[in-house]
């Protein structure tokens, strides 16, 4: 099984270090402004722009914002997919990266309810929706870029810069609200005006990261299409055509893994640790702590992203993602138990403990999603199966948890919904074959073209 001389060329070298610094710097920022978005959804947003719905239902309100954004990414994926496989997976990056960039600086200056009315909410949805548009787009290309640049038997840890972008993003979210919170600007300072500071410094980043994109070179697979002339008109009719179940059980996939990592990410756990006990709440600590935890929780993440893509070299993407679920359905049952005590170390312990699932189900990820789909229309398979799994899992999951806590005055029933969700996952994953360090190329994309998926030959 040989890969095409054109993934083949630049799998060590400059280009493949250039490209690796490019994916890790733009997913970190491009998720350090989503992570943003949902800290604060959990923090303040509903005081701040749904406060006359009062207070369970603001805070039910602002967890759904975060979930709209969800319900676009499809089409940000559809669009960055058409165009990532026709004009290429490099300027789908930049743009991608731009457009987030601009809708969090602007949330960063947005008047509130009480300033303005219902005009407020309306503005943070639509710009919310901006959001949700760009990161679509945005995790597709940039695994694409960071895999197909890799060869055979490193796709796992090249493709895992992409993927290590997202705990940092959620570090740097954490840490920036912890500092705001605890040292710049504490107590009522935070909730009038320090949570603007770190949506306005996304522009910063912005900047950083679109000068870096713009230095690296195309993928290697897309400049092969690109000198054949073998693009495919419309990749997301053929996708959609002959490989719909393949898209499906991809999604199912990663809604489990999304779900899981929305727990921590998502602002629920952060609203469910820290909304005081004389409101409602059920552990009632203090802020800074919390974010303080989800912060440190997000390093030991980082750690086993690595090592589950590392791993995923060794003994395939398959064996790789079982280990994670069973770990996820083994950790899920110590979480609660350790954030109820009211300990921001115990708490750290649990979400530390359920990062080691996380790990190893989304650090494989950009190779595994990679090696599912022919060359011609990967970039549409792989981002709109992610957008997918994105509503199946993550998109609803903090609004579905303060739901259920509000409706049972239990988190082990959050506990069952997680697991119920990471089960189904878990057999979608059974149902699909390991490909492991399949070639790439177009030279192999009949190859490429042969069901995945047991019990099905040809397509889907």
């Amino acid at each position: 099984m040989s890969a095409s001389p054109f993934t083949e060329s630049v799998a060590t070298g400059r280009d493949m270090r250039k490209v690796a610094i490019a994916t890790v710097i733009g997913t970190t920022i491009e998720w350090y402004d989503f992570f943003l978005y949902a800290n604060a959804a959990g923090l303040v947003f509903g005081a701040l722009f749904f406060a006359q719905a009062g207070t369970g239902v603001a805070t039910l309100l602002s967890f759904a914002t975060v979930g709209v954004s969800f319900l676009f990414r499809p089409l940000g994926a559809f669009l960055a997919g058409h165009f990532g496989d026709r004009i290429g997976r490099k300027a789908m990056l930049v743009w991608t990266l731009v457009l987030m960039g601009a809708a969090t600086t602007l949330i960063g200056v947005l008047p509130t309810y009480a300033q303005v009315g219902v005009l407020a909410p309306i503005l943070l949805i639509l710009l919310r929706i901006l959001q949700g548009l760009a990161t679509g787009g945005e995790w597709g290309g940039a695994v694409l870029m960071a895999v197909e640049h890799a060869p055979a038997g490193k796709r796992g840890r090249m493709g895992a810069f992409p993927q290590m972008g997202v705990p940092i993003g959620m570090l740097l979210a954490s840490g920036m609200l912890a500092l705001m919170t605890g040292v710049i600007s504490p107590g009522d300072a935070f909730t009038e005006w320090g949570w603007r500071i770190p949506f306005l410094l996304s522009f910063i980043l912005i900047v950083v990261g679109f000068i870096v994109r713009r230095s690296v070179q195309e993928s290697p697979v897309f400049v092969e299409l690109a000198a054949k002339r073998d693009r495919t008109k419309m990749p997301i009719v053929q996708l959609l055509r002959k490989h719909w179940l393949l898209v499906i059980l991809a999604a199912l996939t990663f809604a489990g893994n999304n779900a899981a990592g929305y727990m921590t990410t998502g602002g629920f756990l952060q609203s469910y640790a820290t909304t005081p006990i004389a409101s409602g709440g059920h552990v009632g600590m203090e802020t800074t702590p919390v974010l303080l935890a989800v912060a440190a929780s997000a390093l030991v993440w980082l750690l086993f992203t690595w090592i589950g893509a590392a791993v995923s070299d060794r003994i395939g993407r398959r064996n790789t993602y079982i280990i994670g679920w069973i770990a996820f359905l083994i950790t899920i049952w110590f979480l609660f138990p350790f954030v109820n005590t009211g300990s921001a170390w115990l708490m750290f312990v649990g979400i530390a403990l359920f990062t080691i699932g996380n790990g190893f189900t989304y650090g494989p990820q950009a190779a595994y999603f990679t090696e599912l789909f022919p060359a011609s229309i990967r970039y549409s398979g792989v981002s709109i199966s992610y957008a997918i799994g994105a509503i199946l899992g993550g998109a609803f999951a903090p609004l579905i948890s303060s739901w259920l806590v509000q409706q049972t005055g239990t988190s082990w029933a959050v506990a069952w919904y997680m697991a119920v969700v990471m089960v189904i996952a878990f057999a979608a994953t059974l149902l699909l074959r390991d490909r492991t360090n399949i070639p790439l190329g177009m030279s192999a994309e009949k190859e490429q073209s042969e069901s995945p998926i047991y019990g099905v030959k040809h397509g889907a």
